[in-house]
C-alpha cells in the first residue's frame, strides 16, 4: 500500500496517514477488566507481520493497553523482526488495579521510562496525554513533554480524548502537535469545534475508531444478536448510543454505496475519512490480518467529490 506522510506542525516528525492501532493487543484498550485477553502473542505479531508487509510503518500503542501487554508485543516484535516502526505511544490510564492514573510529572517521568523498557527503544516519535487530568496543570504536564522533546527522546508531544475546551487550555499551555480523538461517520461531534480549532491553530488531528467499533463494517444489523466477541459484547458503553433506527438507516445507504462501488462498507468508511484534508492520520485496530483489506481499498478507491456528499448527508 502506498500510504502518503504528513509532517507534524511545527516538528521533523512525518507521520504515515494510517497507522497500526495495538489497543487489543493483550487486551481491550485500556480497560482493567479485560487485561490478558484480547490478541495473543502469537497473533499480535502475526498482526504485525502482515501490516509490515502491506506497508503500514508507524504503530499507535499505550501503556496501559493491556496493562502493558500492547507495548510488550511490540517491544517483541520488533526486537525479533529486527525493524524498528515509527511509534506513538501515551500515558494516562491506570495500567493494574491500584487505579494509579494521571499526568503528573514525576509520573509521566516513569511512566515514559517504563514503555521504552517495554517497547526496547530509546526514544519515540509522538507521546499523547492519553486523556485530560483535571488534577494536575496541563503546564506541568507539557514541562516534562517538553523535557523529554529536548533531550531526543520523543519526536514530539500531543494530546487524546480532549474536548475543544480542553484543548483551547492545551493550546494556551504549550501547543501540542496533535489531538487524536474518537472520529468516524458515526461519531462527528468533533466537526463542531475541534477540528475547526485544529485548522485555526495548526493542530494535526489523528483519528481512532473509524470505524466506530466495527458499526460500519456491517457486523450489527438491525433487530439480530451481536456477535459473539464484538467490542459490542465486550465493551459497549463507547457505542451504545448508536443503537437507533436512524443509525441503521444510515448504515444500510452506506452498504448500497458500497456495493455499488465494489468495495465494502469498511473500506468506504475509511476512504471517506482519507478523503478529509483535516485528518492527517487514521489508527486502525484490525483484529485479523484480513482486516487491513478495507485500508486496501480505501487507498485503491478514493471516494469522489459526490460520493463524499453522499455519505456527509447520510451521516449528517
Amino acid at each position: 500500500m502506498a500510504i502518503q506522510t504528513r509532517r507534524l506542525p511545527g516538528t521533523s516528525v512525518d507521520l504515515p496517514r494510517v497507522a497500526l492501532g495495538c489497543g487489543n493487543f493483550g487486551g481491550v484498550g485500556s480497560a482493567p477488566a479485560f487485561f490478558g485477553q484480547g490478541l495473543s502473542d502469537d497473533e499480535a505479531l502475526a498482526l504485525m507481520d502482515a501490516a509490515w508487509t502491506a506497508g503500514i510503518t508507524h504503530f499507535d500503542t499505550a501503556d496501559a493497553y493491556g496493562g502493558g501487554r500492547s507495548e510488550l508485543a511490540v517491544g517483541r516484535w520488533m526486537a525479533t523482526r529486527g525493524v524498528t516502526p515509527t511509534l506513538t505511544t501515551k500515558t494516562f490510564n491506570p495500567m493494574s488495579a491500584d487505579g494509579d492514573h494521571g499526568l503528573s510529572p514525576e509520573r509521566v517521568r516513569r511512566q515514559f521510562q517504563s514503555s521504552l523498557d517495554r517497547l526496547g527503544v530509546d526514544r519515540v516519535d509522538l507521546y499523547l496525554a492519553h486523556d485530560y487530568d483535571p488534577e494536575v496543570p496541563l503546564a506541568e504536564t507539557f514541562a516534562a513533554f517538553e523535557d523529554l522533546r529536548a533531550g531526543g527522546r520523543i519526536g514530539a508531544h500531543g494530546v487524546s480524548n480532549f474536548t475543544a475546551t480542553q484543548l483551547e487550555a492545551a493550546l494556551a499551555a504549550d501547543p501540542p502537535a496533535a489531538v487524536q480523538n474518537g472520529y468516524s461517520l458515526l461519531q462527528r461531534q468533533d466537526d463542531a469545534d475541534v477540528l475547526p480549532l485544529c485548522a485555526a491553530r495548526d493542530v494535526a488531528y489523528l483519528v481512532y475508531s473509524p470505524l466506530a467499533g466495527g458499526w460500519l463494517t456491517g457486523k450489527y444489523r438491525r433487530g439480530a444478536p451481536y456477535p459473539s466477541g464484538s467490542r459490542m459484547t465486550q465493551r459497549p458503553e463507547p457505542y451504545a448510543g448508536l443503537t437507533t433506527d436512524a443509525t441503521f438507516d444510515a448504515l444500510e445507504a452506506l452498504e448500497r454505496l458500497a456495493q455499488a462501488r465494489g468495495t465494502s462498507m469498511a473500506g468506504t468508511a475509511l476512504a471517506w475519512l482519507l478523503a478529509d484534508p483535516r485528518i492527517a492520520q487514521i489508527v486502525v485496530g484490525p483484529g485479523r490480518p484480513q482486516h487491513l483489506d478495507p485500508v486496501r481499498e480505501a487507498l485503491a478507491a478514493p471516494l469522489s467529490d459526490d460520493e463524499r456528499r453522499q455519505l456527509d448527508d447520510m451521516f449528517p
